[in-house]
């Protein structure tokens, strides 16, 4: 079976028809669908880009000392991480997700386990690696006798926003090393919890960061998703291997987004004026959903409010886009899905406003 032959058809394809009812609103679209940043680069941030132009030669692919040194000291300050820890750039934090099974060697025969709810390119890069996927909440939804060879949690988690406490991390922890399991912790969120503090995986390790990779990105912290940045930190011997495979495939950061990323991870001040953006935007957003009748579950962290009516969620997707409101389908991060939607806090403010009016008029 070829590669094209093991993908879904792309979900957000499926969304295309609704977008165009909500294009035909007297108002317009307020397109709440994807989490695509809408606000500007930080300034310095392109500034470190536009310095960097000019190098012909080929960028690292381990990074520059300077940006792995920014590495550790964002992942000493956010993740408690300690100088030990392995760090890679990546081509954003999708490319990772997409290739880790295959990177790490699985395929046909072996097991990756994602997360019941998920970001759909967990199950894409387990179908790209020719495994199989087992969905589980805890280690006690696995069927004894099982060996995992990649394990996916995320918190907070895409789409719900729930935060995984310490506790169900070190659990995760204790599992994946008593079946020799890879745990990958996708973190994208970390920095944007609202009703709890996001704790990282690399913080319960106790300085052992053996089996475990903790995953991020830029995108939202500092409006990079056009750049393509994000990076992975954690044990290093799994770090050197992941390098290894990626200088042969040639999989880098280009240069001069390798020093705007040194920029921004030195920077917590435009990210802090970010957060307060999208914490500001979450208040209009969340009282308008609950006017409408809708429940806002968890949703205590992250970018997104995940929002039910106890309907099929093309139903509710349907309803919002005849007022030129457009959301996700819940459906598209499992079938548990279902019954609810995800609603992106990222729109420009008067967006967002008007939204909200639509919503609760």
């Amino acid at each position: 079976m070829s590669l094209s032959e093991r993908l879904p058809v792309f979900p957000w394809d499926r969304l295309a028809p609704f977008g165009d009812i909500a294009r035909n609103h007297p108002d317009g679209i307020v397109d709440l669908s994807v989490g695509t940043p809408v606000d500007p680069v930080p300034p310095l941030i392109r500034r470190a880009l536009q310095s960097a132009a000019d190098i012909p030669g080929y960028p690292l692919t381990a990074g520059t000392p300077e940006l792995r040194a920014a590495l550790r000291d964002w992942l000493a300050l956010h993740c408690g991480a300690d100088a030990s820890v392995g760090v890679l750039p990546t081509i954003g934090s999708k490319e990772l997700v997409g290739w880790l099974p295959t990177l790490l060697g699985a395929g046909p025969g072996d097991t990756v386990v994602l997360p019941r709810l998920a970001y759909p390119t967990y199950d894409i890069g387990v179908r790209v690696s020719g495994a199989e996927a087992l969905v589980a909440d805890s280690p006690s939804e696995i069927p004894s006798g099982t060996r995992p060879s990649l394990i996916w949690i995320n918190s907070p988690s895409n789409p719900t926003g729930r935060v995984s406490t310490a506790g169900e991390l070190r659990d995760w922890l204790a599992y994946a090393r008593e079946t020799g399991a890879v745990l990958a912790g996708d973190e994208c969120y970390l920095t944007l919890g609202w009703d709890a503090e996001p704790v990282s995986v690399l913080s319960v390790c106790d300085g052992d960061y053996g089996g475990v990779l903790s995953v991020h990105s830029l995108s939202k912290r500092s409006n990079l998703a056009g750049y393509r940045a994000g990076f992975v930190g954690g044990d290093p011997a799994l770090v050197a291997s992941l390098l290894e495979a990626r200088k042969h495939t040639g999989m880098i950061v280009p240069a001069p987004v390798q020093a705007a990323m040194v920029a921004a991870l030195g920077d917590e001040e435009h990210a802090a004026a970010q957060r307060e953006l999208y914490r500001a935007r979450r208040e209009v957003l969340r009282p308008a959903l609950l006017a409408r009748g809708m429940r806002v579950e968890h949703s205590e962290a992250g970018l997104y409010l995940w929002a039910t009516r106890d309907e099929d969620c093309w139903k509710t997707v349907e309803e919002f886009a005849s007022l030129g409101v457009l959301v996700a389908p819940g459906e598209f991060y499992g079938v548990a899905g279902g019954d609810h939607v995800r609603v992106a806090l990222t729109a420009p403010d008067a967006l967002v406003a008007s939204a909200a009016a639509r919503l609760a008029g």
